[in-house]
């Protein structure tokens, strides 16, 4: 005889992505509000996120490819090998409380917490052997990191 539980399995693992979502909420503001008075008085180009050539032209062949056009998304999460993990998504509108960062066209969104770990940095596109795709080549904010390239440490 088969047994049923009484909740669904969205109602049993809805608290435990609650629980999460707020830790990593916790762990985002508290390192953007430290990286952020690190150096309150920095330029406008360190305010910035550069894309690099290679990135430009890949989001242009990317936005070849769709009926409209879309943005790319850097933001940065909880989690990875080395404490915080860079997360890319293509968009088509920006949220309220994103930076909009341009180049030859092609508009990199980064909301305003990301921001903080993400300025000065260059946005790449990487082919490699085992796997292509976009990601931070150089950022100012972070110190060490895994050599995967998705994840880092803050300064």
């Amino acid at each position: 005889m088969m047994h049923h539980p009484s909740r669904s399995l969205i109602q049993r693992v809805a608290p435990i992505f609650a629980a999460r979502i707020r830790h990593n909420s916790r762990l985002l503001s508290s390192a953007s509000s430290s990286v952020l008075a690190k150096d309150p008085q920095s330029s406008s180009a360190n305010e910035s996120v550069h894309l690099s050539d290679n990135c430009v032209r890949r989001m242009k062949e990317l936005q070849a490819s769709e009926a409209k056009e879309k943005m790319l998304r850097l933001s940065i999460e909880a989690g990875g090998c080395s404490g915080f993990q860079y997360n890319f998504e293509l968009e088509e509108k920006p949220n309220d409380d994103d930076r909009i960062f341009e180049r030859d066209g092609v508009k990199l969104v980064v909301d305003t917490i990301s921001l903080g770990f993400v300025k000065g940095a260059t946005v790449d596109y990487v082919e490699e052997l085992i796997r292509s795709g976009f990601q931070v080549a150089e950022n100012p904010s972070a110190v060490g990191g895994c050599s995967c390239k998705s994840s880092f440490m803050v300064k």
